[in-house]
C-alpha cells in the first residue's frame, strides 16, 4: 500500500489565464521582445521560476522502528518522517513519501520509480558506487542481542545462528568478520526480531538504535546487548539520491539550515535523547566520565564506552 506525506508549508500555485492575441498584436508583442533587452522585473520572475516549489517523491523503508515505520491506522511516521517534513518545509518542497521493500529501494531509484531515499541507509563505498548521499544526519553503531542470561558474545559466534536483516551494515559486519557463524538474513527487522524470540536463532546482529528500541517493548524485555557497541567507519546515514542528482545540494542546504535553527536537533532530541551515539560522546566529551549509561524510563537501557 502506498503512503503518502506532504509538507507542512505547501506553496499555493497560481493559476495563469491564457491570454489570446489577435494576429497583429502578436506580431507587435514578438517584434517588441527581438528589440527590447530583459528588465530586471523579467530577471526576478525567472529566479522565482527557478526556485519554484519542486515535487520530490522518496522512499522509505516502513519496518525500522523508530525511524520509519507505521502506526495502527497504517500511516508512515518516525524519525525521518519527520526530518524529511522539516527538510521539504525548509525548502518549500512538494513531497511524497512512499513505503517500499528494503531489497528495492536503490533498484527503484535508479528506475526513476522515486526520486530519494531516507531509511536509515547506511553510507558505504559500494552504495556509493550506484548512488550519491546527502551529508550525514544521523550516526549509530552495531549491537549483539541475545537473551538474558545467555553467555554468547561477539567474540563467540563460531556455528552459533545469528540473525541480521539483509544487505545492511550489521549483516555485512557479521559476513565480513564473523563468517563462520550460521548467518540467517531477513527482509525486515522485525522477522528477524520474530525468529529471535522463537528460538530458531540464539541472537541478532542489529542496527544500535533499532535494537535498543526493540528491547523497550514487551517482545524484547527478556533480551538485552550483549558486551559493547560496535563501530564501523559505516556507521553515518544519507538521503540517497541518482548520481549527478541537483536535489543532493538543495537537500544539503535545507540539513545545513534545519541545524543552524535549532529544528534539527529538536526533532532528533525528541526521538532519541541521550540514547544516540552523538548525545553520548557529547557527554563523554564534556565529563571526565569513563563511560555513560543510557537511561530511559527508570531503565538501563546500555552503557557506552568513552571515546574520546
Amino acid at each position: 500500500m502506498t503512503i503518502s506525506m506532504t509538507s507542512s508549508h505547501k506553496t499555493k500555485m497560481l493559476k495563469t489565464k491564457t491570454l489570446w492575441l489577435a494576429p497583429l498584436s502578436a506580431a507587435m508583442l514578438m517584434l517588441a521582445g527581438c528589440n527590447n533587452s530583459s528588465t530586471p522585473a523579467d530577471s526576478a520572475a525567472a529566479d522565482t521560476a527557478t526556485d519554484a516549489p519542486t515535487s520530490i517523491k522518496i522512499a522509505t523503508e516502513s519496518s525500522y522502528k523508530p525511524f520509519s515505520y507505521t502506526d495502527a491506522d497504517g500511516k508512515l511516521i518516525g524519525y525521518e518522517i519527520e526530518l524529511v517534513d522539516a527538510l521539504c518545509a525548509q525548502m518549500q518542497a512538494e513531497c511524497e513519501v512512499i513505503s517500499q521493500d528494503w531489497d528495492g529501494l536503490i533498484p527503484g531509484l535508479n528506475a526513476q520509480k522515486f526520486d530519494a531515499i531516507i531509511a536509515g541507509m547506511s553510507i558505504t563505498p559500494e552504495r556509493k558506487e550506484v548512488v550519491e548521499f546527502t551529508d550525514p544526519y544521523f550516526h549509530t553503531g552495531i549491537i549483539l542481542i541475545g537473551k538474558k542470561g545467555d553467555d554468547i558474545s561477539v567474540g563467540d559466534l563460531e556455528g552459533q545462528p545469528v540473525a541480521s536483516q539483509r544487505s545492511t551494515v550489521a549483516s555485512q559486519y557479521l559476513q565480513d568478520e564473523h563468517a563462520n557463524a550460521d548467518i540467517k538474513l531477513y527482509d525486515t527487522q522485525d522477522n528477524a526480531y520474530l525468529d529471535l524470540k522463537s528460538g530458531r536463532v540464539r541472537a541478532m546482529m542489529s542496527d544500535k538504535v533499532t535494537g535498543i528500541d526493540w528491547l523497550k517493548t514487551e517482545a524484547g524485555k527478556d533480551y538485552e546487548v550483549k558486551g559493547q557497541e560496535i563501530s564501523t567507519d559505516e556507521d553515518a546515514m544519507g538521503i540517497a539520491f541518482r548520481k549527478g542528482d541537483p536535489l543532493v545540494a538543495k537537500f544539503n542546504k535545507a540539513l545545513a539550515e534545519l541545524k543552524d535553527n535549532g529544528t534539527y536537533d529538536q526533532i532528533t532530541g525528541s526521538y532519541f535523547g541521550t540514547s544516540s551515539t552523538a548525545a553520548a560522546q557529547k557527554a563523554v566529551a564534556t565529563t571526565d566520565l569513563k563511560e555513560v549509561m543510557v537511561v530511559e524510563d527508570d531503565a538501563v537501557i546500555a552503557t557506552e564506552a568513552a571515546t574520546n
